[in-house]
């Protein structure tokens, strides 16, 4: 298999499974025109993540690592009318992008866009009781991903859904001697959470437009 093959299969289910109106297509392009990095989800990914959120009946979603804002708006259209997301990203460029992607999709009112280190804002959204959140994304620098899942338990409770995504990392996830930072990032925030006593997880491995990677799906237990 190729990743010629692994695109047109994409485009296959996403012609058939996956509406992706004007707002999230010109997330995409806006956030190809300014020259962010093309790190987004893809639409079949965005749409799941909007799904296990529905299915989950969030109300709170928190997101870590907001781009451009593609998955903030899958996520924030999972959301009931009396929803609230909380999406964190460090780079000021970055959420400026995002900023105009969310306004252009009307969901100024239902997205909290905070700008700053996640692991500066995390602390406030405890101190402003933020949480509980029902459902948290986890998508940003891949080193922190342990203190992401740290401050994730803090911010959760018992049925909350926790998604870590690019955790394969065209496979290198294996290599236990990896001096790549990422690489041993995902790794232990994949042992912490599976030593974890509050939390059950699976890891699924995806091929697709974004080539060869994966994520991690755990649910906080009692």
């Amino acid at each position: 298999m190729s990743q010629h093959t692994w695109t047109a299969v994409d485009d296959y289910f996403n012609g058939l499974l996956v509406e992706e109106d004007e707002a999230l297509r010109a997330a995409g392009r806006g956030s190809e025109a300014a020259g962010l990095p093309p790190h987004q989800v893809a639409p079949n990914q965005g749409k799941l993540l909007h799904l296990l959120a529905r299915l989950r009946g969030a109300r709170r979603i928190l997101e870590i690592g907001t781009l451009g804002g593609y998955s903030t708006l899958w996520l924030a259209r999972a959301l009931p009318e009396d929803g609230r997301l909380v999406t964190l990203e460090a780079d000021a460029r970055h959420a400026e992008v995002a900023a105009a992607n969310i306004a252009r999709a009307g969901l100024e009112a239902v997205v909290d866009l905070r700008v700053g280190r996640a692991l500066d804002t995390l602390p406030e959204l405890v101190d402003d009781s933020a949480g509980p959140f029902d459902f948290v994304f986890i998508d940003a620098d891949k080193p922190s991903n342990p203190e992401y899942l740290d401050w994730a338990l803090r911010l959760t409770r018992p049925g909350s859904v926790i998604v870590g995504d690019n955790v394969v990392r065209d496979g290198a996830v294996t290599d236990a001697d990896s001096d790549d930072p990422r690489v041993r990032g995902v790794r232990r925030f994949t042992e912490l959470v599976a030593r974890h006593p509050r939390l059950t997880a699976t890891a699924v491995q995806t091929v697709g437009e974004k080539g060869y990677d994966g994520f991690v799906l755990a649910l906080v237990t009692d």
